[in-house]
């Protein structure tokens, strides 16, 4: 009996266990069929959904940096180009954790640990922070090495300017994120800049690009840019024009080249200038070009300007004579002085000897605003029209009633302003022949179509007045050329300041062209304040002058226009200047 009741106890529990076997391998067929169904749902129904989650953790879009185009002279010298670098930055957030390795981190960064440590905890609650912009390549990845979590690297673009002080007013600077400043780099920044591309990329939880996944838009560089400045011309001006400031410990100074046949301009030089490669921007008053920017009383130089205006009107010819005794004019309540009483003299030798009177008798017997009305048509007081940032268009006074004593100083320069690039402008339009021809810091296929200001006779006139300047007896042999003739003018300005004309401080200056025979180049030097001795125009600029003009005509390879014979006897023997 208890054997059998041993036996349907067993069956019992033999039943219990096959059900729940069966309870067991049900539940576990259900949540199998569970899990496939919902494989099934999300592989083949949600898939789309699915796949955008996975791409919104993962899949990042990418800026392609564009680069930006080259600036170049005329040869094709470089004047500012941009080179690779990596750019280091931070996740504070993540990057806090790795305190202990600060001091190795901050000396691959080249700073000190604690200024390192406080930049990050000042903002731990960021999650991005530049650790040191633009690093060679090869130094960021020194501290990329490190594999510190939250550090990066970024690509990107540094300006370098080859040419550095020598082209830095005319080429300008950009700021750290390559938006242009100053000079060209300013006036073409969109033409220069380019448009970024953009790529797909896939990073880890860290941040970092694991895979590049494709293109979504190519990068565009910046267009380059080719200078009308020769390389060669601008080094020999820069060079001669800061001899020239030290010597005469003179404030400041400007020389601008301008080639006649097309208005291109071949050299433009400053001082003091700066180094566009130095961030440090300790040089800020320095950065201005003041051969567009600064304005001036031009003096002697714009006395050829009168003569043309006297010639035009037809009561001159150049052989006509002017009583300029007894050295003295007096104009109002002012007298007007030369610097001898050079008595009768041709109309040649008020440009020779740069006769005051001999210049304000000539505009008083014009129209009164005769004068005034040439200088404008050569382009003083006018804009040139280069585009250059900061351009100053000067002053020319426009009156309905001219005063004789307004007449009068006009004629010698004074109660005007202009910069140097105009009066480089003007002189241009004397070489020309009477044809104004627009100027251009670009590189020109084809030349713009000029204008005549000034007839051809009275240009070729004045031009051969203009070359007595530096023969004999002239007050501008020091800006002779040897194997060129040179025709040019001399200037000696008193400085304006709020309390009147400065008894000893002085502009001088220099305008001329050469070589006489086919005028190629138009050149302009302007000495600011120079000290000592030393202080007029034939002086200080003419042989500044002389020597930049020298080296522009080889560069140039304009054969010369005078006999060995000649150059020689006419420097034979040295007189003092006027």
């Amino acid at each position: 009996m208890k054997a059998k009741k041993d036996i349907q106890v067993n069956e019992a529990q033999m039943g219990v266990s096959s059900w729940r076997f069966y309870l067991v391998a049900a539940m576990m067929l259900c949540v199998g069929l569970g899990v496939a169904s919902r494989v099934v749902y999300l592989q083949v129904v949600d898939r789309d959904f699915l796949q955008v989650q996975g791409d919104k953790r993962v899949l990042r879009s990418e800026k392609i940096p564009a680069y930006r185009g080259i600036i170049q002279d005329r040869n094709e010298e470089p004047l500012a180009v941009s080179t690779p670098v990596t750019t280091v930055w931070a996740n504070p957030q993540k990057l806090i954790a790795s305190q202990s390795q600060f001091p190795l981190l901050a000396k691959k960064l080249n700073t000190t640990e604690s200024r390192l440590r406080d930049r990050v905890l000042r903002n731990q609650d960021k999650q991005f922070i530049y650790l040191r912009r633009h690093m060679s390549p090869h130094k960021a990845a020194e501290v990329l090495g490190l594999k510190m979590p939250g550090v990066h690297g970024l690509t990107e673009y540094r300006r370098y300017f080859p040419a550095g002080e020598v082209a830095a007013h005319i080429v300008g600077f950009v700021d750290i994120d390559e938006n242009g400043q100053e000079g060209i780099e300013l006036a073409y920044d969109e033409l220069l800049q380019g448009h970024p591309g953009k790529k797909r990329v896939v990073k880890d939880l860290h941040g970092r690009v694991v895979k590049d996944i494709g293109l979504i838009k190519n990068a565009e560089p910046g267009q380059n840019l080719s200078l009308s400045i020769d390389l060669r011309a601008q080094y020999l001006a820069y060079k001669e024009l800061l001899t020239a400031v030290k010597e005469y410990k003179a404030s400041a100074g400007t020389v601008v080249a301008v080639d006649i046949d097309t208005g291109e301009i071949l050299a433009m030089a400053n001082q003091p200038s700066y180094n566009p490669n130095n961030r440090s921007r300790k040089d800020v008053p320095n950065f201005r070009n003041r051969v567009v920017t600064d304005v001036f009383e031009p003096g002697s130089t714009v006395k050829p300007f009168t003569v043309a205006a006297a010639l035009e009107s037809g009561k001159w010819k150049a052989d006509s004579y002017i009583n300029t005794s007894p050295g003295f004019l007096k104009v109002g309540s002012k007298r007007i002085r030369d610097m001898s009483n050079y008595g009768v003299i041709p109309v040649t030798t008020v440009i020779t000897k740069s006769s005051n009177v001999g210049a304000s008798k000539l505009a008083l017997s014009l129209e009164p605003d005769a004068v005034a009305d040439t200088f404008r048509r050569v382009g003083l007081g006018e804009a040139t029209g280069i585009g250059f940032p900061g351009e100053s268009i000067g002053i020319m006074p426009f009156k309905e009633r001219w005063r004789p004593i307004e007449v009068a100083t006009l004629s010698y320069g004074y109660g005007l302003s202009v910069t140097t690039l105009q009066l480089a402008q003007a002189y241009a339009v004397i070489g020309s022949g009477g044809i104004k021809r627009p100027l251009s810091l670009l590189k020109l296929e084809k030349p713009e179509e000029g204008v005549r200001v000034l007839s051809e006779s009275v240009a070729s006139d004045v031009l051969t007045m203009l070359e007595t300047v530096t023969a004999k007896g002239g007050t501008a042999k020091k800006a002779r050329v040897p194997g060129y003739r040179v025709a040019g003018k001399t200037g000696t300005v008193h400085k304006l300041s709020a309390m009147g004309y400065e008894d000893h401080r002085y502009l001088a200056l220099f305008a001329g062209v050469a070589p006489v025979d086919d005028p190629q180049i138009a050149l302009v030097v302007v000495i600011d304040d120079p000290k000592g001795d030393e202080y007029y125009g034939g002086q200080v600029a003419a042989p500044v002058f002389s020597r930049v003009m020298s080296g522009l005509l080889r560069v140039k390879n304009v054969p010369p226009d005078r006999a060995p014979e000649q150059w020689v006897q006419v420097n034979k023997k040295p007189e003092p200047n006027i």
